[in-house]
């Protein structure tokens, strides 16, 4: 019984919330409503990268490929192809995924240490080709003015698409890290060698952990591209990667809404920083400093362990 209305009050409290940010759409002024789907694509982005590296104990490097690959899938067939945009939509995650499965196959029988270092060499690899290929990505031009669908082609259509979209990818994953895969994923995480004992395969686990987590950036890649109108090979370098990292650490990697929280916080640190230089980067530093001296667990992950300790203090009295 408890279960059953500790469920209806999380079910309720999402669609408020989702609710909520639809009516923003009608108050907010042009920029609040860009920055605001910037915010959800790159949250989307973390939360997927969270679903290797929190919950699944795989140090993913270079993440910000599959988002890349999602993003420049989408605009290619936008751009060259001449087919209904919905199949783009479609094909981008899936093109992402393929490109895990890919990885995941070489990298996933590594130990920690050099699964992530194969990671970044590959990931750079494809980095490289987008960069270097101008006949067919645009090289570091990149593809600006894509031609996205007329219904999300404003501000406000771009906006409610990036809060269905990452709402029911959430609710997704959500679902994916309850779902009794999730709970062996964070098995493996926490005692790879007694789930073998076991019987589990380990490895196959961890492939459809990447794979999945592949998909989902590239979902965010469509949201980028839908937002920005334009792909650039930035989005593939280590430097985004690194950025996504320090967003799942901020707002707290063994939580899930952790990553959306880090992410909201670093896009609007960027924004408010770059108005007054252009260091950025020199920011992001300091920013990781101090996470690991002074909220390790990250600002989610020190609220929950602050209730949870609340609520065996209440128990005991």
């Amino acid at each position: 019984m408890k279960a059953q209305s500790a469920g209806i009050r999380k079910t309720g409290a999402a669609a408020g919330a989702l609710t909520g940010f639809l009516l923003l759409a009608l108050v907010l002024p042009r920029f609040y409503l860009y920055l605001l789907s910037l915010i959800l694509a790159t949250g989307l982005l973390a939360t997927s990268l969270n679903l290797v590296l929190g919950f699944g104990g795989m140090y993913q490097f270079h993440h910000s490929v599959f988002y890349g690959v999602g993003a420049y899938c989408l605009a290619l067939i936008l751009t060259r192809s001449g087919l209904p945009a919905w199949i783009g939509y479609l094909a981008a995650p899936l093109a992402a995924s393929v490109l895990g499965l890919v990885m995941g196959l070489l990298t996933v029988r590594l130990s920690k240490l050099y699964f992530g270092m194969l990671q970044i060499s590959l990931g750079s690899l494809v980095w490289a080709i987008v960069y270097r290929w101008y006949s067919f990505t645009g090289g570091d031009d990149g593809i600006h003015g894509i031609p996205v669908p007329e219904l999300i082609g404003t501000s406000t259509g771009a906006y409610v698409f990036a809060v269905l979209v990452t709402a029911a990818s959430l609710a997704v994953m959500y679902c994916i890290v309850s779902s009794p895969f999730g709970m062996t994923f964070a098995g493996i995480r926490d005692n790879p060698e007694r789930c073998r004992a076991v019987g589990i395969d380990v490895t196959a686990h961890q492939l459809a952990g990447q794979v999945l987590a592949a998909f989902f950036a590239g979902v965010a890649g469509t949201l980028f591209v839908t937002v920005e109108g334009s792909v650039f090979p930035d989005m593939m370098f280590w430097t985004l990667s690194l950025e996504i990292l320090i967003m799942c650490l901020l707002g707290g990697w063994f939580t899930f809404f952790g990553p959306m929280l880090g992410a909201a916080i670093i896009v609007m640190l960027r924004t408010v920083v770059g108005i007054y230089t252009e260091y950025w980067t020199l920011v992001l530093g300091l920013v990781l400093i101090l996470l690991i001296f002074f909220l390790p667990e990250g600002v989610l992950g020190i609220l929950q362990k602050g209730r949870q300790a609340g609520g065996k203090d209440a128990a005991g009295n």
